[in-house]
């Protein structure tokens, strides 16, 4: 079956997000019950055209919770080229050597799509990935906002192309793909993973402009974070929770 991006009408419906951005604030006292860290650091990843300051919300709440937290400190998310890989790599490099342990990768759209390439490039110094409604089939017809960025990217050359079709292959590293079927921007089934090993598909109710600060992808952060790689295991919709998250 043709891949195909969302619908016109979760696309009109992303306005959403601003409600689940009032929702995290109007819960962001209780948010300080969740598990907490245990100081390692973690960098977040901005989606397509946003900046740190979209995840800005996401990372002063995980500080809050005991870790320390970077954003990606390369501007806006417009543009991809050799540059700016190295130079998330340097990122990566630079923080796992500061604090002398791994480092998890938080990516939201794009910015998951990078993490988990950056991580499969550097799994020594990877914790581990969570992404964010990220479009990680390797097809370009999972999300409506291909054609923005071949204009501002230009088309995709044999080289990309050839690295594109390996974006569905995990970093061997654990990693869990948070997606949402109301998903306006990324089609969810652009954003699963084959499950198994060290790899898990978590679904929660939300829009794509809205996962950020989502109180339920929130909760999922701090469960998944919490985990060293030799602890990890999938994540378990176990009572009431199996209402709010589905594999």
């Amino acid at each position: 079956m043709a891949a195909k991006a969302p619908s016109l009408f979760w696309t009109l419906t992303e306005g959403r997000s601003l409600l689940e951005l009032n929702s995290f604030y109007a819960l962001r006292p209780l948010m300080k019950r969740l598990p907490k860290g245990d100081g390692h650091p973690v960098i977040a990843f901005p989606g397509f055209v946003a900046s740190d300051r979209s995840t800005r919300p996401m990372r002063n709440l995980l500080r809050d919770l005991g870790y320390s937290t970077y954003g990606w400190g390369l501007g806006r998310n417009l543009r991809f080229n050799p540059q700016r890989e190295d130079e998330m790599a340097s990122l990566l490099h630079s923080v796992h050597q500061r604090y002398g342990r791994k480092v998890s990768l938080i990516g939201w759209s794009l910015g998951g799509v990078f993490a988990r390439e950056i991580a499969k490039a550097n799994p020594e110094a990877v914790r581990n990935v969570i992404t964010l409604g990220s479009p990680i089939s390797g097809d370009m017809d999972h999300t409506n906002a291909t054609r923005l960025y071949e204009y501002l990217n230009g088309a995709p050359s044999v080289e990309m192309k050839a690295r594109m079709s390996q974006l569905s292959e995990a970093p061997p590293v654990p990693t869990t793909s948070i997606y949402s079927k109301t998903d306006g921007i990324v089609s969810w089934k652009g954003s699963l993973q084959k499950p198994g090993g060290q790899t898990e598909n978590i679904r929660v109710p939300a829009s794509h402009c809205g996962l950020g600060v989502n109180p339920l992808v929130m909760y999922l952060l701090a469960d998944r974070l919490q985990h060293t790689p030799s602890s990890w295991t999938p994540f378990e919709a176990d009572g009431a929770k199996r209402f709010l998250f589905r594999s």
